[in-house]
């Protein structure tokens, strides 16, 4: 009940276009029932008059009247099948949105334990089936209603022994379709579960297809692909079995019920408690009685589709963001850039501390270089600065006012950040830059291409800046890529720079070409390096050691020079390596 009273709050924008269509139904549904009734009065009242003229009087007039009633029928069915869809369709768009909107407010932590392949399945899949519902759900249930209701108090003044012969069958269907609704709902759920598992496969797949092909892996990923194949495959063949069941039972339910209404129509008219014409009559209101109890018997298996999939919905909607602005928060603009770590500590989902007890102070425009071992927290510690991630204890300070007081949207503008593994968007070099400031002029990509050094690369392409980037930007080089990421940052303009090894993955020549690119973006700015390569921090204001133990070293590359520890170890180590 918790799930449908959710559902219903996504028809108030629709109230008009959903009352439009109750009316349409109920005025379907009354000319429905008024057929047999007409037929009754033609065979009991019109056809056994004497008089020929007289009968084929009536009968014009009873049928411009019927004639009249479907072109009525016509307008409503059509408004019933094309607007009632659209309103269905409507709904399932708004969820849709409703459900990106909310991913893109969930912080790193829940992507990090949450296949991407699985959430695309939620926001594609799993809506597939709540149109339908939300469009023949309320309508079906309310044309089944009526047509019962009426069918059901003429059926009475028929004949009320038939009547309650047709009773016992209806509620042993009831309870029949009742007890294999709660089967279908549970295979319905493994349905989408399974799917979800094959588009993580696909998904996954074909993201490393370059790895795959490299690797020559391509059977096993066909192997996996085929096991998650096969296990869906395995609940589809067990929830057309249930429904086979389902559909047969009730049919067979339906042709007792007319067995039995003849074999005792017969016996009552052989008594004389009953006319053959009004047995004629009842047989073809049963129809009228059983066409609403065939469509709700239908409706429980289109029911059990669109719920799952709109818990599944809910499910994702309903997890509560991590992340969120304070109450009060305010918005910075264009800060000074005075960053402050006071005794912070980190954990990922509250396990042992990545970062225990930090404690740094960087001035208004300075340059901060971090290094050490794999896994001692120095992209860590830089995502804590635009709140990617919460931090446990402690607090960070940007001019002196606690992150968590500044609002997420002014927080992350103010801050810059260029990354070994860059992502570029599938389109074009233009989109792709200006993604740094949406709504930027072109005068303001090109001034920010050419600050990255890229601006005479791209205008020797074919297409310039419309030149398409493929997906992931697959067709531009590491550095290319690089440049075009330096490039967004530039047209950002922000506060606070943060570079996470963003030349570690180049060659020496690119490297070298980058640095500049990037030296010039770390101009006036707050800037973090993480640096991998460490000849390309010993400009550093200030040279920070982090390990899994903490801050283990820092001051400037030649006071650590001069200490020999652990600084001085790496970087003696890796110039070996050079030479």
């Amino acid at each position: 009940m918790k799930s449908i009273k959710k559902f219903i709050k996504y028809y108030k924008p629709y109230k008009h276009l959903f009352f439009a269509d109750m009316f349409c139904a109920l005025t379907l549904s009354g000319i429905d029932l008024l057929f047999p009734v007409i037929v009754r009065y033609l065979l009991n009242d019109v056809y056994i008059l004497n008089d020929s003229r007289e009968i084929v009087r009536y009968v014009i007039y009873i049928g411009s009247a019927l004639l009249a009633m479907y072109i009525i029928r016509y307008f409503c069915q059509y408004f019933i099948t094309s607007w009632g869809h659209i309103m269905g369709a409507k709904m399932e768009a708004d969820m849709r949105r409703d459900l990106f909107e909310h991913l893109q407010k969930l912080s790193f932590s829940y992507y990090d334990n949450h296949n991407t392949g699985k959430l695309m399945s939620r926001i594609v899949t799993d809506l597939f089936d709540i149109s339908e519902l939300a469009h023949h759900g309320p309508e079906d249930l309310f044309i089944s209603l009526i047509k019962i209701t009426g069918s059901f108090i003429i059926l009475v003044t028929i004949n009320i022994n038939l009547t309650l012969i047709l009773m016992f069958f209806t509620i042993v269907m009831i309870y029949f379709s009742y007890f294999y609704n709660k089967k279908m709902r549970s295979v319905f759920m493994k349905n989408r579960q399974k799917i979800a598992d094959v588009n993580a496969v696909v998904q996954d797949s074909l993201s490393g297809i370059r790895v795959v092909k490299s690797f020559a892996n391509e059977e096993i990923e066909i192997a996996k692909f085929e096991k998650g194949n096969m296990e869906f495959l395995e609940t589809k063949r067990d929830s057309y079995f249930i429904m086979g069941r389902f559909f047969s039972g009730n049919s067979f339910f339906q042709g007792l019920l007319y067995l039995s209404v003849i074999l005792a129509g017969g016996i009552f008219i052989s008594s004389g408690s009953l006319e053959s014409s009004d047995l004629v009559v009842y047989i073809l209101y049963i129809n009228t009685f059983l066409n609403p109890i065939e469509k709700l018997i239908n409706f429980t298996e289109q029911f059990q589709r669109g719920i799952t999939g709109f818990e599944r919905f809910l499910e994702v909607i309903e997890t509560k963001p991590d992340i969120e602005d304070r109450k009060g928060a305010i918005d910075i603009v264009n800060p000074k850039g005075n960053i402050e770590f006071k005794n912070v500590s980190f954990s990922y989902n509250d396990k042992h501390n990545v970062l225990n007890n930090i404690n740094i102070k960087i001035e208004a425009g300075k340059k901060i270089a971090l290094i050490g071992p794999s896994g001692g927290g120095k992209t860590t510690l830089c995502s804590l600065i635009p709140r990617f991630y919460e931090i446990s204890e402690g607090s960070i300070t940007i001019d002196g006012i606690d992150i968590r007081d500044i609002t997420l949207k002014s927080l992350r503008n103010s801050i810059g950040i260029v990354q070994q593994d860059v992502y570029l968007f599938a389109g074009t070099i233009r989109e792709n830059i200006a993604y740094g400031r949406p709504g930027a002029t072109q005068e303001e990509i090109i001034e920010a291409a050419k600050r990255a050094n890229i601006h005479d690369f791209i205008m020797s392409l074919d297409e310039g800046y419309d030149t398409y980037v493929g997906e992931r930007g697959v067709k531009l080089s590491g550095g290319q890529k690089q440049r075009i990421s330096i490039a967004r940052v530039f047209l950002k303009n922000p506060s606070i720079l943060i570079l996470d090894e963003a030349t570690s993955a180049l060659d020496n020549e690119s490297e070298k070409f980058i640095q500049k690119s990037l030296d010039e973006l770390a101009k006036n700015r707050t800037t973090l390096v993480i640096a991998h390569r460490l000849s390309t921090i010993r400009n550093a204001d200030e040279i920070i050691v982090l390990t899994d133990e903490g801050i283990k070293e820092r001051g400037k590359h030649e006071e650590l020079i001069d200490r020999g520890g652990i600084y001085a170890y790496l970087y003696n180590m890796q110039f070996e390596e050079i030479s």
